[in-house]
């Protein structure tokens, strides 16, 4: 055995091997685990392992979501097919490249309650598609809900997931064109079931604009619906509204009677001259808040979704010039 002076090195002047085959052997070892904990969290071929939590999905353990998850894509907009977490939710399915990026598919869920009479739906191959954006601001997120085949699909993810396409249900159209086609029955749309006083706002509905801005330069514009089609979902000439894609629409209906749940000392939004009544009631379930415009001739209804409450200022405006005051 050579002998080692006090530098390290072999008495014969050579180098000692043995700490660098050391650190070898370690650093082989510490890319396997790291090799080994990257495989088990993305599981095989990188895939992607995502957690999804549970929603209320009646039909979700049917045959024919069973069957609908087995004809699904491997891939979607350049995303893989991830792995689900446990509990895995039933007929759930998801592709995903990182936290970031996911899209995500729930099978057997329930009728969206923005799914009315007035919705703004879309038809890709055959399918009827119901986009229901996020209100949070900034966000991007948008579920798209299949509301003529059954079981209904819904479909979730941002501009960032599916690069912005214009259509993201196409991935998934061949699959969910095999469930069986039949049209959902829509809910009521807002404010049609509000009793009538057999009065009109013919001054008012003159005066309001074919577009509503909401929410300033980078906001949104909400057109004004045609009278057919308002028609067509249930008003008569005592309403008008306006709407956006994915969102619910702004309805105001005029000569209602007052509301049922109004009593004194409820609590007021005043907006100038104008005292408004919410009532939640009413709009349980859905994104939107039933006002009561109170104070003037004509009881006045007004249908918002949250993300257009300051359009309530607009719409005051136009009130306050056209309803005389009682």
């Amino acid at each position: 055995m050579s002998a080692v002076n006090s530098a390290g090195r072999p008495a014969n002047g050579g180098i000692n091997k043995t700490p660098m085959i050391i650190a070898l052997v370690l650093s082989i070892v510490l890319v396997l685990a790291v090799l080994f904990g990257a495989r088990v969290l993305l599981g095989p071929a990188g895939q992607q392992q995502i957690a999804m939590s549970g929603l209320p999905a009646p039909d979700a353990e049917s045959a024919e979501c069973a069957a609908l998850l087995e004809d699904l894509p491997g891939e979607a907009f350049g995303h893989t097919r991830a792995e689900i977490m446990d509990p895995v939710p039933p007929g759930a399915a998801a592709w995903s490249t990182s936290d970031l990026e996911r899209v995500t598919l729930r099978c057997g869920v329930d009728m969206p309650f923005q799914y009315t009479a007035l919705a703004n739906t879309v038809d890709v191959d055959g399918t009827t598609w119901l986009p229901v954006s996020d209100m949070t601001p900034g966000s991007s997120l948008e579920t798209w809900y299949s509301v003529n085949r059954f079981p209904v699909v819904a479909i979730t993810a941002d501009d960032i997931s599916t690069d912005s396409a214009d259509n993201p249900v196409a991935p998934f159209s061949s699959a969910v064109d095999k469930l069986e086609k039949r049209d959902g029955q829509p809910f009521d749309a807002p404010l049609t079931g509000l009793s009538s006083a057999g009065t009109t706002c013919t001054s008012l509905f003159d005066a309001l604009p074919r577009q509503l801005e909401v929410g300033g330069d980078d906001g949104t514009t909400y057109e004004r619906i045609e009278e057919d089609r308002m028609q067509a979902a249930g008003y008569s000439d005592d309403a008008v509204a306006w709407d956006t894609p994915g969102l619910e629409p702004i309805v105001i209906r005029c000569g209602v009677e007052p509301s049922e749940n109004y009593a004194a000392g409820a609590m007021l939004q005043q907006i100038d001259d104008i005292p408004w009544f919410e009532d939640t009631i009413l709009a349980s379930g859905t994104t939107s808040s039933t006002w009561y415009a109170l104070g003037r001739e004509i009881d006045i209804a007004v249908s918002l979704p949250q993300a257009a409450s300051s359009s309530l200022i607009t719409i005051s405006g136009f009130i306050e010039d056209t309803v005389p005051a009682e």
